[in-house]
This record gives structure tokens, sequence and C-alpha cells, in this order.
């Protein structure tokens, strides 16, 4: 028998590279989604297809990172990382045929990675009667795409696509892994929630994501610390025990990133979505300044949002790339548009892709 599981792709409202550190993010599920058609049979191997590639791809059910013979490569590794961290953990995983179909664009910082991750683990367990439950998947997910694929993601991602609902934020306590909803409507209030597509791509793999990460360990190392949320509490001054200035300035970032999650939930709180605009942009420009994550592209956008009365824009995503998203006065959101593709193709840049989005619901079998 045919099983169907879908999982969303992700936007981060607030809390960039802060997963890897224990502390905080808010992001939400988005409508577009990665759907997985599954027919196990009694085979010795999962032969996979996308609708995003020509052919199909044979991963054998004992494929491994560390085995030459059985590694696949590409985007069918997602799927071959979820089969051998499903494995690792004492689950069933039986052979079969499986498709994959995708409206979440891949390289734009919307979690495309996760969404298959999820959405492949999901048929899976769906077809071997196996109940997992959505932390778990969450972990099994993010172990594939670090030990198998190799990109040392944090856990945001994969909680954001299981843990997603309609009109909700997801604050996650990375530390204590703890995800609470939190009330999202900005429509309600008169706001759009704009994503902004730059259409530069981006990949996680590549050393600079990899680069930042480690420069946070070294910061903490300094610091005597397991991790930096460690001295969350504590004023920047503690910095100053950083011997790379480089690595204090990546700290410095993550320590009032997570005052600002915790600033724009209070704001939405009080849904003061001007505050919330505010603290966004806040966000981009330690992006850009103490983690140095931005393209001059993708700053253009930003700038562009805001003159044009955006109430605040921000990169959302890993870097080097990928989307914007901003928080516009429903009656300027037109305007605000207008005035971003105009900057970017003025520039030279490609037309931006650019949508009014929402929180919409997670993972979960398609019926």
């Amino acid at each position: 028998m045919t099983v169907r599981f879908a999982a969303p792709g992700r936007i981060n409202l607030i809390g960039e590279h802060t997963d890897y550190n224990l502390g905080f993010a808010l992001p939400i599920a988005l409508p577009e989604r990665t759907t997985v058609s599954f027919t196990p049979d009694h085979s010795d191997a999962i032969v996979v297809s996308s609708d995003r590639a020509a052919g199909s791809v044979r991963i054998p059910l004992g494929t491994a990172p560390a085995d030459p013979d059985s590694y696949i490569e590409g985007w069918a590794g997602y799927v071959a990382g979820v089969m051998w961290a499903l494995r690792e953990a004492g689950h069933p995983v039986p052979g079969g045929a499986m498709s994959i179909t995708s409206e979440v664009p891949i390289g734009s910082g919307l979690s495309s990675s996760a969404a298959l991750e999820c959405a492949a683990l999901g048929a899976i367990a769906l077809a071997a009667d196996t109940h997992i439950d959505r932390m778990e998947q969450a972990q099994l997910a993010q172990r594939a795409e670090n030990y198998y694929v190799g990109a040392p993601t944090g856990l945001l991602d994969q909680l954001a696509s299981l843990f997603g609902a309609p009109a909700t934020a997801l604050l996650i306590d990375f530390r204590r892994l703890t995800v609470t909803p939190v009330a999202f409507d900005p429509d309600a209030a008169g706001v759009a929630l704009m994503l902004i597509d730059s259409r530069t791509r981006h990949t996680h793999a590549g050393g600079e994501y990899a680069a930042r990460r480690a420069s946070c360990e070294r910061a903490a190392e300094d610091l005597e610390a397991s991790s930096l949320r460690e001295v969350q509490d504590r004023s920047l001054s503690v910095l100053a025990a950083v011997t790379d200035p480089v690595a204090a300035r990546r700290a410095r970032h993550v320590l009032t990133e997570n005052r600002r999650v915790l600033d724009f939930v209070a704001a939405l709180g009080d849904s003061d979505f001007a505050q919330a605009g505010r603290i966004m942009s806040a966000s981009h420009a330690s992006m850009r300044d103490d983690f140095e994550i931005t393209t001059g592209h993708i700053d253009l956008i930003v700038d562009a949002a805001i003159d044009a009365g955006a109430l605040g824009a921000r990169m959302t995503g890993g870097g080097f790339g990928g989307c914007v998203i901003a928080l516009v006065p429903t009656d300027r959101a037109d305007m605000v548009g207008e005035a971003v593709r105009r900057a970017t193709c003025d520039a030279g840049f490609v037309r931006p892709t650019i949508t009014r989005t929402r929180a919409a619901g997670g993972a979960g079998a398609v019926r």
C-alpha cells in the first residue's frame, strides 16, 4: 500500500545561528510543502525519484556515510541519511519505491532540505507502522543532515517543519529542547508578512556556515562555557575574555540575537508589530556587521523595503543569499514590493520573487 507524507519549508522570523549555540529562535512553518509517496516492498533498497531531477537513485538499505560502496551524494543523500539515521536508532526501514514532489524552492533559505528529510522520514515510519514522536523525528533528521550529508546545521529547521501550526510561531529553547506556540497572525492587525526571494542561491554544506559555528565554539571555549547560552544572562563585557576579535563579534551576535527573540515574542504579545519590525531590522544589522552572513544584494533588498515603508526587514536563513522577510502595513505592501523590484533591477540584480506568506501547519500524513 502506498503511503504519503508531507512536510513544509519554514522561515525564521528571528533567531539566526542561535540553534547550535543552544539559544532561542522563532520560526514558522510555510504553506509550501514537500510530499513523499512511498510504496514498500520486500527489496533491499529504496529507489527514489524526484520531480526536480531526471531518473532515479537506488539507495541500499544498509547505506552508511563511511561506506564508499553505499554512500549516496546529491539530493538523494538526504533520503539516504534519513534511512541511515533510522536504522542506527533501531527503527525498521523497508525497501520500496519513493517519489518526491516539492513546492519548497531549493537554496532560498526556506529549508527545502529539512522538508525533504522530515517528509521522507515520516513516510518510511508510516509504511513501517512505527510511531516516532516529533522531537525524536527532528533529532533523527538533524543527525542525517549533520553526519550523512555533512552539513553542520542546528535543529531549528526540523522542529519548525514538524511542529508548525496555522497562525502560530514557535518559540524554541534549544537548551531545554522545548517548543512553545506563540500567536502570530499579522494579517489580523493589518500587517502583511512579505517573503522576498532574492533568487541568489546558497548552500549550507559550504565552508562559511561551518566557519561561523567554529567561531562560536572558540568563543565559548575562551569563556569556559559549554555553549554561549551559559553566558546569556551576563553583560556583553564578558566577551572581553574572547581572544579572537572575530569570534567575539560572532558571539556578540548570538547573545544579542537571543535577547531580540524574547523581545520579539513580547512585542507579539502586545500586538506591537511596529516594535517587532524594529527588532527584525536590528537583527539584520547584527547579521550584517557582527556575524557577516548577509550580502550586498540582500542588504539592498532590506534597505529598499524599509525605505518604502516596511516596519522592519531581515534576511532569513543561514545566510549568503536566499530570502528576506518584511513586516509591512497591508496598504503599503504593493508600494514596498515595487520599490524592492526597482532597486534590485536598477542595481543589475535578477528580479526578485515577492509573495505574501503566513504561518501554516506542520508535517503530517496525507490521507
